[in-house]
């Protein structure tokens, strides 16, 4: 017998039910992942019927949670472009270290990316894509002996273009893209600093003094640096603007710099009265920070003035799924 001599179980008895026909459920099989078809081959040289198109792989993905997104995202990103509203792509240094130029200047190319933010890392990388084939230096390896980020060229480059930036009156990125290009870098084709200048397609650059490795060079000239990062920040503010009834602003491996930015400058566009709303907002990156979920996703479009989605994920991965599903219409 039980010590608890006044308090008894509770009598499931009488507990109401309902048939399960009756209920609203949120996952239908009409919504389950379909497995792509193997690829058949009749013999060695019989090519033929070998493989799903891509468009075969994006409708066999499931109607479900991170698919809906992406699919979601896309779909905005189409329509932006087709009432030619701003589609703004913000990504950290991860996006240019992990090969995804290509897929980025492609979309760019097709009308989808109408402007680019960076923080200060994508432009070391970027620049040394475009001059060397290489980049992502080993910091674990020169760190002990002090030479990390002694790199002379990267510096020299960057710190000249800010230079020259200010003294045209240009903004950060804009003036390091001229200088890459009126190098005739090997491998400009793989720059995007080099093909948002050949597209004229705004490239803006923000940087905290004392993130970048060009920052501690001889060659520095603070001032020129603050100032055309400045200009930078009021181009972007005009961008972020553009993003009204129908734009899309996407945050793509910065956790902090880029949505820092981001918060003031949809303030700076409201506090001058600018209309900003009916605008979506995305954050990819393989972990899901506080600064882009809060000042990315959640305040800019909080008051339904807006929508906002998180993907989580390899950049590497996620990148070129958002690209085909974007031109694939899925």
């Amino acid at each position: 017998m039980s010590i608890y001599d006044d308090i008894q179980p509770l009598d499931l008895t009488h507990v109401r039910t309902y048939p399960l026909a009756l209920r609203q459920s949120k996952v239908a099989i009409e919504d389950f992942a379909r497995p792509v078809k193997a690829s058949t081959q009749t013999s060695s040289t019989d090519s033929s019927n070998i493989a799903p198109s891509l468009a075969d792989f994006l409708d066999s993905l499931p109607d479900i949670l991170a698919v809906q997104s992406l699919r979601a995202v896309a779909s905005k990103i189409r329509e932006a472009k087709d009432k030619q509203r701003a589609c703004i792509f913000g990504i950290g240094g991860h996006v240019i270290k992990t090969g995804l130029a290509p897929v980025i200047i492609d979309l760019m190319r097709r009308g989808y990316v109408t402007a680019i933010a960076a923080n200060g890392s994508v432009l070391v990388h970027d620049a040394e894509i475009a001059i060397a084939g290489a980049t992502s230096e080993d910091v674990d390896a020169s760190l002990g002996a002090g030479a990390f980020g002694a790199a002379e060229e990267t510096a020299m480059l960057l710190n000249q273009a800010a230079r020259e930036g200010a003294r045209d009156r240009l903004g950060l990125g804009e003036a390091l893209g001229r200088a890459l290009v009126s190098l005739k870098p090997a491998h400009e084709n793989l720059s995007l600093l080099c093909a948002a200048y050949q597209h004229r397609i705004p490239f803006t650059a923000h940087v905290a003094i004392g993130t970048d490795i060009p920052h501690f060079h001889p060659s520095l000239n603070p001032a020129a640096l603050g100032e055309t990062t400045h200009t930078d920040f009021r181009l972007f503010a005009e961008l972020v603007r553009r993003l009204d009834d129908g734009g899309v602003y996407l945050n793509i491996g910065s956790a902090v710099i880029l949505p820092e930015v981001f918060l003031k400058a949809v303030t700076l566009v409201r506090n001058l009265e600018y209309p900003l709303t009916n605008f979506t907002t995305a954050n990819f990156d393989f972990i899901q920070s506080y600064r882009p979920a809060t000042n990315v996703l959640r305040r800019p479009t909080g008051d339904d003035k807006g929508r906002s989605y998180a993907l989580t994920g390899h950049h590497e991965i996620m990148i070129p799924l958002l690209a085909a599903a974007i031109l694939h219409g899925q």
